[in-house]
């Protein structure tokens, strides 16, 4: 297969960069799944060898992430924002469970709110009712504006309930830029210490962004982790949970104690005790993601993508603090709460945001035009955009702070 595709670098934040090795692979099978005769979105998510290629999906995610054997992986649909009610619907379930005696007044869920995701999701769950929403902490109130998520706030500002239903953050904000510092020291990591463990703490992390990018800080001490794959390991379609067996409850039970009614592909017993194919799965995205998994683990695993993760940001940073010094870019995000993954700025200047973007596409980057929410630029640097594709938008940076600089 030729290996000129005409493509260009895509910074985009999703659906985002995949490796071409595994476009290339993805191919063949979309003609000829595994030797079948059938290609991979004709087969039967019930045949033995699309079966037998999500169970080594899952082990590979096991092995790679050490999931350990209290928790399971399940495989479904509907992205982050389809678990922003889910997590709600399930978990209000295993507190009714837990406390019969409840009232609704008396069931509270914690969200800490450091970006738009989080806030999306807090929204939903005041939509669904069920409980009161407790915001642990609203990021904006400490940003110099009063209405940026600017910076991850400081952990005395953090307010956990003594006994809720739940406790949601978002571990990477696609959006704004900001991430929880997987430095447990940090004065920017989740300041696991503040929650009661007085019982198992239910506590919810969306990773959509940032999932297999590197390790995940504690992760046995979170109940549900959840992300949309169409960031780092396949396309849009296919949502990833790593759900503790003490979440994964009897809906229906909690349902005759007044809890609100979860639609069965919704619940996590339901995904559980079917393996992931109580109905057909977009078996194509866990393909795809099976695919990327594979070629993660040949090339060292997630302490290789960590380490590979941690240069490319090391370099975007860089060159934006240079263009800072030099007065033609601005950093949205405080030093210490900066993300990983998306590296969000602005350029100075009437215009210049124009001029910068056109610039990039002529050197063949796309997909770096930030969310339309907030505008700037966004710099997303996924598991598939290599150390020399980075390179390139660090020179674009740098060459037209140097070219700003000289016509002012």
């Amino acid at each position: 297969m030729a290996t000129d595709h005409s493509r260009v670098i895509n910074f985009g934040a999703g659906p985002s960069a995949l490796p071409v090795s595994v476009l290339e692979e993805a191919a063949k099978g979309l003609l000829n799944f595994q030797g079948t005769g059938i290609g991979i979105a004709e087969i039967s998510h019930r045949s033995k060898e699309f079966q037998a290629f999500l169970t080594n999906l899952e082990s590979l995610i096991r092995t790679q992430l050490n999931v350990p054997s209290t928790h399971r992986i399940l495989f479904t649909q509907g992205g982050g924002t389809g678990q922003f009610s889910a997590v709600v619907l399930n978990l209000l379930a295993r507190y009714r469970l837990l406390h019969p005696e409840r009232t609704v007044e008396d069931t509270v869920m914690d969200y800490v709110v450091t970006g738009s995701w989080s806030r999306r999701a807090a929204e939903e769950a005041r939509r669904l009712g069920g409980g009161r929403v407790n915001v642990v902490v609203d990021a904006r109130t400490h940003s110099d504006d009063g209405k940026s998520f600017d910076r991850i706030p400081p952990h005395e500002a953090f307010h956990f309930s003594p006994d809720p239903a739940l406790v949601y953050y978002c571990e990477n904000e696609t959006v704004d830029g900001t991430e929880f510092s997987h430095d447990l020291a940090s004065p920017s990591a989740f300041p696991y210490h503040l929650l009661h463990q007085d019982t198992l703490v239910p506590l919810v992390a969306d990773y959509s962004s940032s999932f297999m990018c590197r390790p995940i800080p504690r992760l046995a001490d979170h109940a549900v982790i959840y992300a949309g794959a169409q960031k780092n390991i396949g396309p849009a379609g296919l949502t990833i949970l790593i759900v503790r067996q003490d979440c994964i409850v009897d809906v229906d039970a909690a349902a005759l104690l007044g809890a609100s009614p979860v639609p069965l592909t919704m619940a996590y017993k339901t995904l559980a005790d079917s393996g992931s194919l109580y109905n057909t799965p977009s078996v194509l995205p866990i393909y795809i993601a099976g695919l990327v998994l594979q070629a993660m683990q040949k090339n060292g695993g997630l302490r290789h993508y960590e380490d590979m993760n941690r240069r490319k940001m090391q370099k975007v940073y860089a060159a934006l603090e240079e263009g800072e010094k030099a007065g033609v870019l601005r950093r949205k995000v405080k030093e210490g709460s900066g993300s990983w993954m998306n590296v969000v700025f602005e350029v100075v200047g009437a215009d210049a945001e124009k001029k910068f973007l056109e610039g990039a596409e002529q050197r063949g980057m796309k997909g770096l035009k930030g969310h339309r929410s907030v505008g700037g630029i966004r710099v997303s640097l996924y598991n598939a955009i290599t150390e020399e594709e980075v390179d390139q938008v660090v020179d674009h940076m740098k060459q037209f702070v140097s070219q700003q600089t000289e016509s002012l």
